[in-house]
């Protein structure tokens, strides 16, 4: 029997957390990227890498905020926060946890060359009070920090001194270091070993400063990216849990006596982004800068075709960029316009663009279905009117051309975290690219009026007139399909019966401290 409390699901066969140690056999669609976190945008890399690394506050399993590596903190002004931090903390390595730890990890990731400097996007400056107690100041007023603050995991200052790793590195850009390949957390497991695209292997940290609600003692992460062979190693006890189960395959895996299979949606929204340079990646004139281009393109997409028969019935047609969970939602944001390939042949026409041809970069291991979905894509964009080319491979070999502006057209998917808050999206993806906005701007887009708007949503504090401002942006988004959103995607976890404990949230991110095995 499945049990949901609140955002949480859990499986629960047991309530008494026994001492019996065991191991996660953790397989996975793709592996990560990098075991530096500040190395790219990347949530799922991210997640994995919570099991490590922690931050000051972080969401707790209702998707609140709660302490973690702070206790407590307080404004002392309108720009500046203080916070306490959590004594008798240690690094995997033993060393102490302090303030210096803090204004060493603050100044890596807000570094102007870091990936993830967009997370911080009102950082200023960082002081120390005393060894326990940090201030940070913002640019101005910002309602947010605490849950930028979630992501922003932290290291220790003297072990990034001593292996030369105080500068980010950066997937996109191919610079690597230390960091990429070693860890030093003081989160609740620790690395024993990595081998790219192979296997990463975790053991518990004995000596983690909260109480562990698991009995867990390994995790063996292990990349596997075909689904076929994911699912054969479920059915033969291989792995023991996967958050990603193929929709094809629900109805033979919920059929296995063994097994446990979890379903919700996604926050992720799964959207269509276009490149809006004047050229295009070989050069011919862009016609996506023309809006009736972009609509034929929505027009030429049946939705329903692809929710009930790409993604099998599981996902959530969307028509806004953000999912209703998310602040600054609002039904209205949620139409979309109607399947008509003839009239994206007429707008196509009057844009002086038939069968205009670009080419639509995908991944193979990103998203749910992802290679059917771009597939199903070209073949409606065809009979619309569109001279489409696919490009499909990993996401390893994709990523470099969509953040360098190289894709035409391309799949993103965005789930507002760290943040939960529409204001997320608008500040990371829809803002006019500059050191601190539009990070993900892959496009080159820019739009005066709705930068106003975010603007103006950064530092209002009042929260009824912040997501206002968030609102109306998002409307403004939709009527130019700055991104054309297609759907949140499902999610399906499935995990040996044996895990009498977990925690599944909307932000499809697993908490293994909080999983525990029957005895």
């Amino acid at each position: 029997m499945l049990k949901k409390l609140g955002l949480a699901a859990t499986v629960l066969a047991s309530l008494t957390l026994s001492g019996h140690a065991e191991t996660l056999k953790w397989g996975a669609s793709r592996d990560i990227y990098s075991l530096d976190p500040y190395s790219y945008g990347d949530s799922y890399t991210l997640s994995f890498l919570n099991h490590v690394y922690e931050g000051l506050v972080r969401y707790d399993a209702e998707l609140k905020i709660e302490p973690a590596l702070a206790e407590s903190w307080e404004n002392v002004s309108d720009t500046v926060w203080r916070f306490h931090l959590r004594k008798g903390v240690k690094f995997h390595d033993g060393a102490e946890f302090n303030a210096d730890d803090v204004l060493a990890s603050l100044k890596r990731v807000s570094d102007p060359v870091s990936p993830l400097r967009g997370n911080l996007p009102a950082y200023k400056s960082s002081k120390k009070v005393d060894d326990h107690t940090v201030d940070i100041e913002l640019s101005g007023p910002y309602p947010l920090l605490l849950n930028d603050l979630t992501n922003i995991h932290i290291f220790d200052a003297g072990w990034l001194k001593n292996n030369n790793s105080e500068k980010p590195t950066d997937v996109g850009a191919k610079i690597e270091g230390y960091a990429t390949y070693n860890t030093n957390g003081t989160g609740p497991f620790k690395l024993e070993s990595r081998v790219p695209d192979s296997k990463t292997i975790l053991v518990k940290n004995a000596d983690w400063w909260d109480k562990s609600q698991s009995n867990i003692d390994r995790i063996e992460f292990t990349p596997i990216t075909s689904a076929a062979t994911r699912v054969a190693a479920l059915l033969s006890g291989e792995i023991n849990f996967t958050e990603n189960a193929p929709s094809q395959d629900l109805p033979r895996l919920q059929a296995q006596p063994d097994l446990n299979v979890l379903e919700r949606t996604d926050l992720r929204t799964v959207m269509v982004g276009f490149n809006r340079k004047s050229k295009l990646a070989n050069g011919s004139e862009n016609k996506f800068n023309d809006l009736r281009v972009r609509q034929a393109f929505a027009h030429a997409l049946d939705r329903d075709l692809i929710q009930k028969r790409i993604m099998r019935g599981k996902s959530r047609t969307a028509g806004a960029v953000v999912a209703p969970e998310i602040p600054g939602y609002t039904p209205e944001l949620d139409t979309t316009l109607k399947y008509d390939p003839e009239l994206s042949k007429k707008l196509l026409a009057e844009a002086d663009a038939t069968e205009f041809p670009f080419t639509l970069v995908c991944t193979t291991d990103a998203y749910v279905n992802e290679e059917e979905l771009c597939q199903g894509l070209v073949n409606m964009l065809s009979r619309g009117g569109f001279k489409p080319q696919l490009d499909i491979a990993p996401t390893a070999a994709q990523a470099p051309k969509r953040t360098g502006g190289k894709a035409d057209v391309y799949l993103i998917g965005w789930a507002t975290e760290p943040m939960l808050d529409s204001y997320s999206i608008l500040l990371q993806m829809i803002e006019t690219k500059t050191a601190n906005a539009g990070v993900f701007n892959w496009g080159g887009w820019s739009y005066p009026d709705i930068d106003k708007l975010i603007v103006q949503a950064s530092t209002e504090m009042d929260r009824t007139k912040r997501l206002a401002l968030q609102t109306e942006a998002l409307k403004m988004v939709k009527e130019e399909i700055v991104m054309l959103p297609l759907h949140q995607q499902p999610m399906a976890w499935v995990m040996s019966k044996k895990i009498d404990k977990i925690v599944q949230l909307p932000d499809n991110k697993p908490r293994h401290w909080l999983t525990h095995f029957a005895k």
